[in-house]
Protein backbone atom coordinates (compact mmCIF):
# COMPACT_ATOMS: atom_id res chain seq x y z
CA UNK A 1 0.00 0.00 0.00
CA UNK A 2 1.30 3.43 -0.90
CA UNK A 3 1.94 5.93 1.89
CA UNK A 4 0.07 9.20 1.47
CA UNK A 5 0.36 12.44 3.41
CA UNK A 6 -2.09 12.78 6.32
CA UNK A 7 -5.64 13.80 5.52
CA UNK A 8 -6.10 17.57 5.82
CA UNK A 9 -8.28 18.64 8.77
CA UNK A 10 -11.94 18.85 7.78
CA UNK A 11 -11.56 16.83 4.54
CA UNK A 12 -15.08 16.04 3.32
CA UNK A 13 -14.82 15.49 -0.43
CA UNK A 14 -15.92 12.40 -2.29
CA UNK A 15 -14.49 11.18 -5.57
CA UNK A 16 -17.59 12.61 -7.27
CA UNK A 17 -16.86 15.99 -5.67
CA UNK A 18 -13.30 15.94 -7.03
CA UNK A 19 -14.47 14.97 -10.51
CA UNK A 20 -17.11 17.72 -10.40
CA UNK A 21 -14.44 20.27 -9.46
CA UNK A 22 -12.31 19.08 -12.36
CA UNK A 23 -15.21 19.22 -14.82
CA UNK A 24 -16.11 22.74 -13.70
CA UNK A 25 -12.53 23.96 -14.12
CA UNK A 26 -11.75 24.41 -10.40
CA UNK A 27 -8.91 21.92 -10.72
CA UNK A 28 -6.86 20.44 -13.55
CA UNK A 29 -6.35 16.97 -12.05
CA UNK A 30 -6.91 14.73 -9.05
CA UNK A 31 -3.79 13.68 -7.19
CA UNK A 32 -3.45 10.13 -5.89
CA UNK A 33 -3.50 11.27 -2.28
CA UNK A 34 -6.71 13.25 -2.85
CA UNK A 35 -8.39 10.25 -4.47
CA UNK A 36 -7.38 8.05 -1.54
CA UNK A 37 -8.64 10.60 1.00
CA UNK A 38 -11.92 10.84 -0.93
CA UNK A 39 -12.39 7.05 -1.01
CA UNK A 40 -11.64 6.79 2.71
CA UNK A 41 -14.08 9.62 3.44
CA UNK A 42 -16.77 7.87 1.36
CA UNK A 43 -16.30 4.71 3.44
CA UNK A 44 -17.20 6.74 6.56
CA UNK A 45 -20.52 7.61 4.91
CA UNK A 46 -21.52 3.96 4.38
CA UNK A 47 -24.11 2.57 6.78
CA UNK A 48 -23.05 0.12 9.48
CA UNK A 49 -23.53 -3.57 8.79
CA UNK A 50 -22.96 -3.28 5.05
CA UNK A 51 -21.83 -6.50 3.39
CA UNK A 52 -18.82 -6.00 1.15
CA UNK A 53 -18.79 -8.02 -2.08
CA UNK A 54 -16.29 -10.77 -2.85
CA UNK A 55 -15.26 -12.65 -5.97
CA UNK A 56 -17.89 -15.18 -7.00
CA UNK A 57 -20.80 -13.48 -5.23
CA UNK A 58 -24.01 -13.54 -7.25
CA UNK A 59 -26.57 -10.76 -6.90
CA UNK A 60 -30.08 -10.49 -8.33
CA UNK A 61 -31.70 -7.18 -9.24
CA UNK A 62 -34.72 -6.49 -7.02
CA UNK A 63 -36.31 -4.18 -9.63
CA UNK A 64 -35.40 -2.82 -13.06
CA UNK A 65 -32.24 -0.82 -12.45
CA UNK A 66 -30.12 1.67 -14.39
CA UNK A 67 -26.46 0.68 -14.14
CA UNK A 68 -23.16 1.93 -15.50
CA UNK A 69 -21.31 -0.35 -17.88
CA UNK A 70 -17.84 -0.23 -19.35
CA UNK A 71 -16.65 -1.64 -22.64
CA UNK A 72 -13.27 -3.25 -23.21
CA UNK A 73 -11.39 -2.81 -26.44
CA UNK A 74 -8.36 -4.32 -28.11
CA UNK A 75 -6.94 -0.79 -28.05
CA UNK A 76 -5.89 1.75 -25.38
CA UNK A 77 -9.49 2.80 -24.79
CA UNK A 78 -12.35 2.08 -22.40
CA UNK A 79 -15.87 3.09 -23.36
CA UNK A 80 -19.17 2.71 -21.65
CA UNK A 81 -22.58 4.07 -20.89
CA UNK A 82 -25.74 3.29 -18.97
CA UNK A 83 -28.08 0.41 -19.39
CA UNK A 84 -30.93 -1.34 -17.62
CA UNK A 85 -30.70 -4.57 -15.71
CA UNK A 86 -34.13 -6.12 -15.57
CA UNK A 87 -35.74 -7.30 -12.35
CA UNK A 88 -34.47 -10.80 -11.56
CA UNK A 89 -31.35 -10.58 -13.72
CA UNK A 90 -28.22 -11.71 -11.94
CA UNK A 91 -24.70 -10.38 -11.91
CA UNK A 92 -21.51 -12.11 -10.80
CA UNK A 93 -18.57 -10.40 -9.13
CA UNK A 94 -15.92 -11.92 -11.36
CA UNK A 95 -12.71 -10.59 -9.83
CA UNK A 96 -11.32 -9.99 -6.39
CA UNK A 97 -12.01 -6.45 -5.20
CA UNK A 98 -8.81 -4.43 -4.82
CA UNK A 99 -9.74 -3.55 -1.24
CA UNK A 100 -11.45 -5.54 1.55
CA UNK A 101 -14.00 -2.72 1.90
CA UNK A 102 -14.55 -1.69 -1.73
CA UNK A 103 -16.83 1.19 -2.61
CA UNK A 104 -17.76 -0.74 -5.74
CA UNK A 105 -16.86 -3.73 -7.87
CA UNK A 106 -16.88 -4.95 -11.43
CA UNK A 107 -19.39 -7.63 -12.35
CA UNK A 108 -20.77 -9.42 -15.40
CA UNK A 109 -24.33 -10.58 -16.01
CA UNK A 110 -25.07 -14.30 -15.80
CA UNK A 111 -27.01 -14.01 -19.06
CA UNK A 112 -24.11 -12.15 -20.68
CA UNK A 113 -25.07 -12.38 -24.37
CA UNK A 114 -28.71 -11.43 -23.79
CA UNK A 115 -27.83 -8.36 -21.72
CA UNK A 116 -25.02 -7.39 -24.09
CA UNK A 117 -27.43 -7.43 -27.05
CA UNK A 118 -29.84 -5.22 -25.14
CA UNK A 119 -27.53 -2.55 -23.75
CA UNK A 120 -24.33 -2.31 -25.81
CA UNK A 121 -24.99 -0.50 -29.11
CA UNK A 122 -24.67 -2.74 -32.17
CA UNK A 123 -21.99 -0.58 -33.81
CA UNK A 124 -19.80 -1.14 -30.73
CA UNK A 125 -20.60 -4.86 -30.26
CA UNK A 126 -19.78 -5.63 -33.87
CA UNK A 127 -16.62 -3.52 -34.09
CA UNK A 128 -13.56 -5.68 -34.70
CA UNK A 129 -11.73 -4.14 -31.71
CA UNK A 130 -14.61 -4.64 -29.24
CA UNK A 131 -13.56 -6.89 -26.37
CA UNK A 132 -16.70 -7.15 -24.21
CA UNK A 133 -18.47 -5.28 -21.45
CA UNK A 134 -18.91 -5.35 -17.70
CA UNK A 135 -20.70 -3.40 -14.99
CA UNK A 136 -19.34 -1.07 -12.37
CA UNK A 137 -21.64 -1.43 -9.35
CA UNK A 138 -21.46 0.46 -6.07
CA UNK A 139 -21.31 -1.61 -2.88
CA UNK A 140 -24.20 0.39 -1.40
CA UNK A 141 -26.33 -0.47 -4.44
CA UNK A 142 -25.47 -4.17 -4.12
CA UNK A 143 -26.80 -4.02 -0.56
CA UNK A 144 -29.95 -2.04 -1.33
CA UNK A 145 -30.96 -2.67 -4.95
CA UNK A 146 -29.88 -6.30 -5.28
CA UNK A 147 -30.43 -9.49 -3.36
CA UNK A 148 -27.39 -11.68 -2.60
CA UNK A 149 -28.27 -15.15 -3.91
CA UNK A 150 -24.88 -16.85 -3.58
CA UNK A 151 -21.62 -16.22 -1.80
CA UNK A 152 -18.48 -17.05 -3.71
CA UNK A 153 -20.37 -18.97 -6.39
CA UNK A 154 -22.47 -21.28 -4.19
CA UNK A 155 -25.96 -20.85 -5.70
CA UNK A 156 -28.91 -21.13 -3.35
Amino acid sequence: MKDFPPVPPGWNKTVADLVSEMNSGLRKNIRGDEAEWARNYERTLLPEGLRFPRKGDIYEAIDDLEVDYLTSWFAPYTGGGRGTLMRGERIVVDSDPSDPTPLGVYAKPENYKEVEMRIVPEDERTHYKYGGFYFQVRTLDLNTKFRLVAEGGAVE
